[in-house]
């Protein structure tokens, strides 16, 4: 499955930069607004240790990590849902992620420029946001003129005409509580209706990146930016890390990154976080086929039978499915071998309902 993460937020906030490091490439990243006039795409892989243990096991000449697609967006200003700063084109490729990763800016630095008066990430936020949601607003309106003739001509179809009814109160209500600024009222709407409705913007999955300096990497708890956005969103929405130094950090070996990270207090690089931080959001898992050839790892929605996860490895798979042998690393792990696990009983023949943990291992039999 594809899995595409879009980086959002106002000029000059450290997207560009951002991008390059979670990619290790190299897209312009000037202080100026609107030097990404189209989307910068690129595939980073999603850390797993298990994957290494995994191939050393099997002896695999080669290994198959998920990955995350990330979209570095050019950045947002009051007035895009009307067209300001090609706005329209940006908003366009927010459409098109699964999630957003907010990059706020929580640092002061009169060296580069911003386009508000100060600094203030909970502003920034809300720009972006109210611009989200004139759009929604202006896509609801659209399907809201629409729907009146539909109902009228599926007479026929009860079934339908039904659906469509529901789609006419449910998109009434989120136009409500959209255009009083209530997003999660709208979220929680969507979330618990049966039916599917026109995508929106403003009511997308996210995360924030708060893009702190160099000198508060281990003090960020004190940053007064930082705190604000944390109270606003949660903990658990808010990643902080320097976007100038994991880019420094991309540019070097593992010997030399691991020295800098030591040497500023860094455990854990920023950029991991955030992929995995964006596969977790999106509710992933992973599970693994595994062989002499290869180690792949595959992702998945956490609650999916392993009928349908067996369609992400082949269509064959799924259509043809009969059961398949299944068993989790972590007993693999401790155990070491195979037969020892099926001594143990460890190994269980799943049938087309079974639900795939994180971590299973999965031999799939099959017949077309």
């Amino acid at each position: 499955m594809s899995i595409k993460a879009g980086l959002v937020g106002l000029p000059n906030v450290g997207k560009s930069t951002l991008f390059n490091a979670l990619t290790k490439s190299s897209v312009p990243a000037e202080n100026y607004p609107f030097c990404t006039i189209d989307p910068n795409i690129a595939i980073t892989e999603v850390p797993d240790t298990r994957m290494e243990q995994l191939q050393k096991l099997y002896n695999s000449q080669k290994l198959i990590p998920t990955s995350v697609t990330f979209v570095d967006i050019a950045g947002l200003v009051k007035g895009a849902a009307s067209g300001e700063g090609l706005g329209n084109q940006f908003l366009s490729h927010i459409r098109e992620v699964d999630l957003i990763l907010h990059v706020l800016r929580c640092f002061e630095d009169t060296n580069i420029n911003h386009s508000g008066k100060e600094i203030n990430p909970i502003d920034d936020y809300e720009t972006i946001i109210a611009e989200l949601i004139l759009k929604d607003l202006e896509s609801i309106q659209n399907r809201l003129e629409k729907l009146p003739k539909l109902i009228k001509t599926s007479t026929n179809d009860t079934k339908k005409q039904k659906e469509l009814t529901t789609e006419l109160e449910l998109l009434t209500q989120i136009k409500e509580n959209l255009d009083k600024g209530l997003v999660t009222k709208s979220q929680e709407l969507i979330k618990n209706s049966q039916i599917q409705i026109i995508p929106l913007l403003s009511t997308k999955n996210f995360l924030v990146i708060a893009n702190i300096s160099e000198n508060e990497i281990e003090t960020y708890n004190e940053n007064k930016f930082y705190k604000e956005v944390v109270k606003k969103f949660g903990p658990e929405k808010v990643i902080p890390i320097c976007v100038r130094l994991e880019y420094e950090l991309s540019q070097l070996d593992d010997e030399q990154s691991k020295e800098m990270m030591d040497m500023v207090g860094l455990k854990q690089k920023g950029i991991d976080q955030i992929i995995m931080q964006s596969y977790k959001n999106l509710g992933l898992i992973t599970f693994f086929t595994c062989g002499p050839k290869e180690i792949h790892a595959w992702p998945i929605i956490k609650g999916t039978s392993i009928r349908k996860a067996s369609g992400e490895i082949h269509s064959d798979l799924e259509r043809g499915f009969i059961c398949a042998e299944v068993f989790n690393c972590t007993d693999l792990f401790e155990y070491l071998t195979i037969s020892k696990l099926k001594d143990l009983g460890k190994i269980k023949t799943a049938g087309q309902d079974y639900i795939v943990q994180d971590g299973d291992i999965i031999n799939v039999k099959f017949n077309v």
